[in-house]
């Protein structure tokens, strides 16, 4: 039995990934994003239903631009959750801005409203609503944009994990903010290597976006720069791998809720454990992320097993890159007892019962470990 959540990890490149890259090789092209790039970005929008898409070298960099796009600047405030991977506060960190951190909900952990309300101030610029795997927050999208519009803020969506997922309206998921970001790392549904798309509906916004990764050029392939821009593009070979994954992510979508849906089975009425709710009709669960007591011996247990397994993101305020003071009981709840199952698409239903039985064991087994 192979470590499950390297599985996760493993690359979800195949023969169609690897023809696509030696026919455009064959063609002598520069590399440099082209056509085959705005193909890609085609493809994303269509998808997701977006006006415009923008993709650039990784989802860091799609965070930072957004912020960038929408009119944040060095000094702004940025309410971000407490719970989420650190490149969300990084990004905005990067060029001066200044993260505001807040609790989440307990179940689907994005923001909780409430709390971001009383964050407010009149140095906010701007909110990053992060959907974590996929999922909406419990008040409604709708409630993140009304707050927006009423105190005069901006909505950036961290979608990151949320490639395949929609709001209960009908839009997918990164379409409600005035931009969106995803990222196209090795474990997200689409991976590129690294890689980031931001989506929006604003011409203007779009605009914007594509001279911030291009230098500021006025325009494609001159040398006329009317705004400061920098060079966060992507390049032909990335695209390749794209387009090839774009067309797996209806399949992939399917199997990653099949797989939910097994674990939820596989581990119901085991006490110790409790899987975070997901709507499967509108999510697509990027990771297997469960609430589990005795963390530390339970990753031991498995890894005898054979059996990966990786801890969820510890809150940031706790973290020594930022080590702030601040309560936080949902997301220092989820640094002590959050951890992620395997959960590659590569996964056969087999695999999923051993790690399940493996678990089961730990908690039920003679010795109640």
């Amino acid at each position: 039995m192979v470590d499950h959540f390297i599985m996760q990890m493993r690359p979800l490149f195949g023969e169609e990934e690897k023809k696509a890259i030696c026919d455009y090789m064959d063609e002598d092209g520069f590399i440099t994003e082209f056509k085959r790039t705005a193909q890609f970005e085609m493809m994303i929008a269509d998808y997701t239903g977006a006006k415009h898409c923008i993709v650039v070298n990784n989802g860091t960099i799609s965070l930072t631009l957004a912020a960038m796009a929408v009119g944040v600047v060095a000094g702004d405030e940025v309410i971000v959750p407490n719970y989420t991977m650190i490149a969300s506060p990084n990004a905005v960190k990067m060029f001066g801005a200044v993260p505001v951190f807040v609790d989440v909900e307990p179940d689907t952990l994005c923001l909780d409203i409430e709390l971001v309300k009383k964050a407010i101030t009149p140095k906010t610029k701007a909110i990053m609503l992060v959907s974590a795997n996929g999922r909406p927050p419990s008040v409604g999208i709708a409630a993140f944009e009304a707050l927006a519009i009423e105190k005069g803020i901006e909505l950036i969506e961290d979608s990151a994990q949320s490639l395949g997922s929609w709001f209960p309206d009908g839009r997918h998921v990164g379409r409600a903010g005035r931009v969106g970001s995803f990222s196209f790392s090795s474990p997200k549904i689409v991976s590129t290597g690294q890689g980031g798309a931001l989506i929006t509906d604003d011409d203007e916004v779009a605009r914007r976006l594509r001279r911030l990764k291009d230098f500021g050029r006025s325009g494609g392939g001159n040398d006329i720069h009317d705004s400061i821009g920098f060079n966060f593009k992507f390049t032909e070979l990335q695209a390749c791998i794209g387009i090839e994954q774009m067309r797996k992510v209806p399949a992939r979508v399917i199997r990653k809720k099949e797989i939910w849906k097994r674990y939820q089975e596989k581990l119901a009425g085991i006490d110790g454990v409790s899987l975070f709710p997901h709507d499967l009709a509108l999510t697509a669960p990027w990771f297997i992320d469960v609430r589990v007591e005795r963390r530390e011996g339970l990753i031991d247990y498995l890894k005898q097993r054979n059996v990966g397994t990786r801890v969820m993101y510890p809150p940031i305020t706790r973290q020594a890159a930022y080590d702030l003071p601040g309560d936080y009981p949902v997301s220092e709840d989820v640094g002590r007892r959050g951890l992620w199952l395997p959960s590659a698409v590569q996964l056969s239903d087999e695999e999923i019962d051993h790690v399940c039985e493996a678990i089961r064991d730990f908690y039920e087994g003679p010795k109640n470990r």
